[in-house]
């Protein structure tokens, strides 16, 4: 007996990606629930610091979603208003060795090839741009498109916006398939909800609903911690951080990453990070990692030596071996469609991964090739997904 449709697409997980597929999805027509087992916001996303970078991406997919994302985001900033805290504040990357900066211009010249405005600052020009910057420095690029939002009042917003019927505090339990293997909605511990198409955008948690669905998908988390001062009146303009950043995102080292990723925002505190390392979902303080952002962020802005951290938070990156996310139907299980895998890139990356899922969801052509981000690519694909520390 056919099951009568609740509605046309359930998407899972009520962060920032689910929040712009429900808002694309939304805008094309479909009728969209959203069902998360916590509240809006309450996993990856509300532990971000709202990165909308195209500065530490090299050439490729990620670069050219990230490029689409750019502008999509600055519309949504103009659409929704102060409300986001939407910030086009630009990056500034530096390097401290005459090495490290052939590198990064290296790199630039690159991206500016494929559409990145990347625009190199001599050492002696940075104070221009960042006063209390770290003196000594051998030089750096401007990425005038690098942005910030603030990740839960996004989120959030972009929900109201699609007009989806929310269902937090649902934990999904399985996904619904039919004989011939499509699915047909999700059960959770409250019930189930039927309709042809089910998204998953359920971040680190992204694996274990493949899984649900009889498939594999092999995300991981990457722990990080963010450090917050007090409020302090603005002396950091843009997002600084230094070279070895960009290294530091694309290693496949379990252990611990440390680079200094130094923001100032609206509302006073300094942002401080960024680290990475596989530790499962071990939340517990990690003091060595503490003291590598503080002692990193020192080294950019020496003034940071005398505030004062207010707090520390700790949030997991969704990971995929190579670093691309999973964007797109799953021909594995007809009806079952993923956007999830972002690692640190997420917040960014949302507005064009949500669009792409619509473009999927109706039919259409999309504005880019969905290839690199096939979720299925990784069964044809030897060798270690990264699972052993």
């Amino acid at each position: 007996m056919a099951k009568r449709l609740t509605c046309d697409v359930v998407v899972v997980g009520a962060g920032m990606a689910g929040a712009a597929c429900a808002l694309y999805a939304a805008r094309a027509g479909l009728e969209v629930r959203v069902v998360d087992r916590g509240a809006v916001a309450g996993g990856t996303t509300g532990a971000g610091e709202g990165n909308v970078l195209v500065s530490d991406k090299e050439p490729g997919p990620e670069l050219r979603l990230a490029l689409l994302s750019a502008r999509l985001w600055n519309g949504l900033a103009q659409e929704l208003g102060a409300a986001v805290e939407y910030e086009p504040k630009g990056g500034l990357v530096v390097a401290s060795t005459p090495g490290a900066l052939a590198a990064l211009r290296d790199l630039a010249a690159r991206q500016r090839s494929a559409g990145v405005t990347a625009v190199p600052v001599a050492a002696d020009r940075l104070p221009d741009l960042e006063p209390y910057l770290a003196p000594g420095m051998a030089g750096g690029v401007h990425y005038p498109q690098d942005a910030q939002v603030m990740p839960a009042l996004a989120a959030a917003h972009l929900l109201r916006a699609s007009g989806a019927r929310l269902h937090t505090g649902h934990t999904v339990t399985g996904v619904l398939r039919g004989a011939g293997g499509a699915v047909y909605g999700v059960r959770t511990d409250r019930g189930d909800i039927h309709a042809p198409a089910v998204v998953n955008a359920a971040g680190v948690w992204g694996g274990e609903l493949a899984a649900l669905a009889g498939i594999r998908l092999p995300v991981l988390p990457r722990r990080g911690f963010v450090l917050v001062t007090e409020p302090l009146p603005r002396r950091v303009r843009h997002k600084v951080y230094a070279a070895d950043y960009v290294a530091d995102v694309a290693s496949d080292s379990a252990g611990l990453r440390a680079s200094p990723v130094v923001e100032g925002t609206a509302a006073g505190p300094v942002l401080i990070g960024a680290t990475r390392e596989r530790v499962g979902f071990d939340r517990s303080l990690s003091l060595r990692a503490v003291r590598a952002l503080a002692a990193g962020a020192v080294g950019l802005f020496p003034f940071l030596q005398r505030v004062r951290a207010l707090r520390t938070y700790a949030g997991f990156r969704p990971y995929l071996p190579d670093h691309l996310p999973a964007i797109g139907p799953d021909p594995r299980v007809p009806g079952l469609f993923h956007a999830c895998g972002h690692e640190g890139a997420g917040i960014g990356l949302a507005p064009a991964t949500g669009l792409l899922i619509a473009r999927a969801l109706t039919g259409e052509a999309p504005e880019l090739d969905l290839t690199p981000f096939r979720p299925e690519r990784f069964d044809t694909q030897g060798g270690n997904d990264g699972e052993s520390p």
